[in-house]
């Protein structure tokens, strides 16, 4: 379930009946909650243009588009899963446009259809205050050391897990990934479930590290004095761009394109630095490692994404559970 949280002035909620504002833009968006909340008031204050905001996981904001097909009710879209605009443009689902702020985002974060708004990766999140030495790879997490101290993501309720594992998959081999799930799993790693799930654990120290966490939820609890350390690997990490898209049901096409230049503008993607995620925009100074700064390892998602039953299978039985 979702939580409703009160949103700054002129951003309407309407997750109950009675609480949306009808000529209103509607915005579904993957976290962090107080990215969208700023980025929805900061655009109504420049624009006069109210906005809607429905904030949760990406999983439950596209439960929610699919079922709502019939009437659909979102104008923009921000998920947390490159794979989903890319399903939604398949479908035909998606209005094209092309933000004239969108010059200095590279172009394999932007498409007729949809363009990332900001960029995450995945990497270890490491406790500081834990007796286990600070890790420097993935596979150093199989070591006797960590016995019984590290979580993970479950990639079949996190779309950011999952890619982590098409990365592992594209980087060492099948054979290699597989056997390395077994040994995490037999070294006593946990899959609680989504992000916050396999965090929280760490963050209240009755485990040590996190297997791949979602960078920028990290880096922000360590900037507010979590003694958390943030670990990208030497052998190399996935990002998780969040693409941004305007529905073709849309009955608020203008409104919607000034809502996608908003949030690409200066403005709009110094919001998305503040959250300790990376701007699309190669322009805008971020706070914390980029894209240039970090060994990526590239994946043929849409091959993997084929493959998805078949891999979260794999996953369950390597782990166990």
């Amino acid at each position: 379930m979702f939580t409703l949280k009160p949103l700054a002035l002129g951003v309407c909620l309407f997750a109950l009946p009675g609480l949306a504002s009808a000529n209103a833009l509607t915005v579904y968006s993957a976290g962090p909650g107080a990215l969208i909340e700023n980025l929805a008031d900061d655009f109504t204050q420049e624009t006069g243009i109210e906005v809607n905001v429905f904030q949760s996981t990406t999983g439950q904001v596209m439960a929610r588009l699919e079922s709502e097909q019939s009437n659909p009710l979102a104008d923009v879209v921000i998920s947390a899963s490159w794979d989903s605009a890319k399903s939604l443009h398949e479908e035909g689902l998606l209005h094209e446009y092309r933000s004239p702020n969108a010059e200095t985002v590279p172009d394999f974060l932007k498409t007729d259809h949809y363009v990332a708004q900001g960029v995450s990766a995945l990497a270890l999140v490491w406790n500081r205050n834990s007796d286990v030495p600070q890790p420097a790879d993935w596979s150093d997490l199989t070591e006797t050391a960590y016995k019984d101290q590290v979580t993970m993501p479950d990639p079949a309720q996190s779309g950011a897990a999952f890619e982590l594992i098409t990365g592992l998959l594209t980087a060492m081999g099948e054979e290699t990934t597989w056997q390395l799930m077994e040994d995490l799993a037999d070294n006593g790693m946990i899959v609680p479930g989504p992000n916050a799930r396999a965090l929280n654990p760490v963050l209240q120290g009755a485990k040590s590290v996190v297997f791949g966490a979602v960078d920028y939820i990290s880096l922000g609890q360590q900037a507010e004095g979590e003694a958390i350390e943030v670990v990208f690997p030497e052998s190399g990490t996935v990002i998780a761009p969040r693409p941004m898209m305007i529905l073709a049901s849309t009955s608020m096409p203008d409104e919607a394109e000034q809502f996608m230049d908003f949030v690409l503008s200066e403005q709009g993607q110094a919001r998305v630095a503040e959250r300790f995620l990376m701007p699309s925009r190669t322009d805008i100074k971020a706070l914390r490692p980029t894209i240039e700064e970090l060994t990526l390892i590239e994946v043929d998602s849409e091959a993997m994404n084929a493959q998805r039953e078949a891999i979260i299978n794999h996953f369950r039985e390597a782990t166990g559970i």
